[in-house]
């Protein structure tokens, strides 16, 4: 029953925006009781927020990216956000959750608890380190920024920037935000010598 209202929800948020999409109609398009959509998550911002994660799970996908080396994590970030992004059937509810975020000071304040719990806070654990929970939270922030800038403004030069550029030109500062400077002379990944247009990728 859950995965049924979460699909229905998914479709109207997507067809209709949030705020036209009312808890009622939601519960007679997915034959259920406006109750059992309250119980489940408790208002509109908090089923908005599990259709997000219905799309693409964020602590999911930072498993996945936290198995790899830390050094080309900034790259393989950026290559699985903007194929995430550029997904329609991934992207469009991701675009939707970050415009009713701005409109919606509840909905903003759960999204940003949820980005700290399950991005933050798991980076830090994986970081190690007195400012690990900087270090993670400026890395989160970026990536955000670039999420804003590239789908949501459509920002130029770097909405229409190939991703192997963004990786190129990005990857390098994310890497240290994340891990701080690299001693001079050395190259990502370990070893010395100068480092390649290549070194930042995974």
């Amino acid at each position: 029953m859950r995965g049924q209202i979460l699909a229905v929800a998914r479709e109207r948020f997507r067809r209709e925006g949030y705020e036209s999409v009312t808890m009622r109609s939601l519960a007679a398009e997915a034959g259920v009781d406006a109750a059992l959509i309250s119980y489940y998550f408790g208002s509109k911002s908090g089923l908005f927020a599990a259709v997000l994660e219905f799309a693409i799970s964020p602590a999911d996908e930072l498993a996945v990216l936290l198995r790899g080396d830390l050094e080309t994590l900034p790259a393989r970030a950026i290559r699985r956000l903007a194929a995430a992004y550029d997904d329609p059937e991934i992207g469009a509810p991701l675009m939707l959750g970050i415009r009713a975020a701005i409109a919606d000071p509840e909905l903003g304040t759960l999204l940003r608890a949820g980005i700290h719990h399950q991005l933050v806070e798991r980076l830090t654990d994986r970081l190690g380190g007195a400012d690990a929970r900087y270090r993670a939270g400026l890395f989160t922030s970026q990536m955000v920024g670039l999420i804003v800038s590239r789908y949501l403004l459509s920002a130029e030069p770097l909405a229409s920037m190939p991703v192997d550029e963004i990786v190129r030109l990005l990857a390098p500062s994310l890497r240290t935000t994340l891990l701080g400077p690299l001693p001079a002379g050395a190259r990502p990944g370990g070893g010395g010598g100068q480092a390649s247009s290549r070194a930042w990728e995974p």
